[in-house]
């Protein structure tokens, strides 16, 4: 009886279509009409409708004036050398951190546009991401399928894109090796088949564990049938990118092609000899996300890319502490990854960033007026691209105009594979930066050693990781 009482309240039939009584939900032939009513093209507005429909807004949405604001000026730039090109590949992570840490390098040695073997380290890169997705399958296997974090490792069995902490891992657990000692391939630059065939290997083997895991097969056995399953992995990874090499001789050679040294070398001892450093040592992250509380600590759960790694943990701060890091470091001629949401409000032809650079609002007759903290929420705005900071300019009044970053989306691309960015476009789109500790000031410090608030895999703002 109550369920009967409950369909005669909330639905009845109109012209063989159900239709709820308290509201419209669904359009119909009235709500169609109000819509059609509401929207008359007349004079200019047609004018606008052809325009709009015939041709990319960007290019009608341009603001012009923003040609004069295009300044190529910087009061402190950090010197860069050899734009590289990630090409198609969701590598930017990986370039970027490794931009970062040959600056030294060039520096120091005098070197002409040197550059790190990305393939080598995407290779171990992909091999960990394999493990640790298997090994998150076998430790959720008593999981149902619908389990939240079931089903988020089977949407994300494997990724070319990746962050910081995870280039670390690798690089100290791997070492690395120059470009040439193991050049890129066709599936490292191109890697959407290579990640699609890889990716339905890896769903297979995880519903294979699953099936073993349900017949009762205890943690050894599953972790036989793993290693059994790596060995097909690692084939398909060499057939992709190569086989790594274990050692290798090479001659390190200044701007002017003068041999400096001729060395036999590991790809650790490379590491140790031209790096140097305790890269896990040596690096705060910090995150500036408004849609949370400031100056707390957060992790991203199987925000890694090894199982013994380390999840991505930042302290959110305010922009103003994260542009004072910025400064500091650029001024002693110390490059940073950062990473944004870099589509948007992005002239790429010319490489410049502004949040005015386009009036979308003038063409559709629109505003748009969602906060950066309503953007993260709603997941309109996320990070997307790792590139690499080198470039502030200031005021009179040591305040920031605008920045500039190495891409590397090769020379061609923006401004000779630079981006200048206002610091207006910075506050509304960049989300991440990671600073060496020395031009972390002590306060921050401090407060990057609190308990960090664990955060799902799946939160909004790291849906599409960089």
């Amino acid at each position: 009886m109550k369920k009967t009482f409950f369909l005669i309240l909330t639905i009845l039939m109109v012209n063989g279509q159900w239709s709820v009584v308290n509201g419209q939900k669904e359009i119909t032939s009235d709500l169609l009409q109000t819509l059609r009513d509401s929207y008359k093209s007349v004079g200019a507005d047609k004018a606008l409708d052809n325009a709009v429909a015939a041709n990319d807004p960007k290019i009608l949405a341009l603001n012009t004036e923003s040609n004069v604001q295009f300044d190529t000026n910087f009061s402190h730039k950090i010197n860069s050398k050899g734009i590289t090109n990630q090409k198609g590949s969701g590598r930017c992570w990986l370039f970027s951190a490794l931009n970062v840490l040959r600056a030294p390098m060039i520096a120091k040695y005098n070197l002409g546009s040197f550059t790190f073997s990305q393939s080598y380290c995407f290779f171990y890169d992909q091999l960990e991401k394999s493990n640790l997705f298997l090994q998150a399958i076998i430790d959720n296997a008593r999981k149902p399928m619908d389990d939240r974090t079931v089903e988020w490792l089977f949407h994300n069995p494997m990724s070319d894109g990746g962050t910081f902490c995870g280039a670390i891992d690798i690089i100290t657990k791997y070492g690395v090796v120059p470009a040439e000692v193991m050049p890129e391939t066709y599936s490292a630059n191109y890697t959407s088949t290579y990640s699609s065939l890889i990716k339905t290997k890896l769903r297979e083997y995880g519903l294979t564990l699953r099936k073993l895991a349900a017949e009762g097969k205890n943690e050894k056995q599953l972790l036989a049938k793993k290693k059994e399953m790596l060995t097909v992995i690692y084939k398909m990874l060499v057939r992709s990118f190569g086989q790594p090499p274990q050692q290798f001789t090479y001659t390190l050679r200044d701007k002017d092609n003068k041999a400096l040294s001729t060395k036999e070398y590991t790809p650790l001892s490379f590491y140790q000899e031209y790096v140097g450093k305790d890269l896990k040592g040596s690096y705060l992250m910090f995150m500036n996300d408004p849609s949370r509380e400031m100056y707390k600590t957060y992790e991203i759960d199987l925000d890694r890319h090894t199982y013994d790694g380390t999840n991505w943990v930042f302290l959110n701060v305010p922009m103003d502490d994260i542009k004072q890091m910025a400064i500091a470091s650029i001024k002693d001629s110390t490059m940073l990854y950062m990473s944004c949401d870099v589509g948007k409000c992005n002239d790429s032809k010319r490489g410049y960033s502004d949040p005015d650079i386009y009036n979308y609002g003038d063409i559709f007759g629109v505003d748009f007026p969602m906060n950066k903290a309503e953007r993260i929420s709603s997941f309109a705005s996320s990070s997307t691209h790792a590139m690499s900071l080198m470039a502030v300019d200031l005021d009179a009044n040591d305040k920031p105009i605008k920045w500039m970053v190495e891409n590397s989306w090769g020379s061609t691309s923006g401004y000779n594979g630079y981006i200048v960015m206002s610091d207006r476009w910075l506050d509304e789109y960049l989300f991440r930066l990671v600073v060496e500790k020395q031009y972390v000031p002590e306060k921050l410090a401090e407060l990057s050693k609190q308990k960090p608030t664990l955060l799902p895999a799946w939160d909004p703002l790291f849906s599409l990781e960089q």
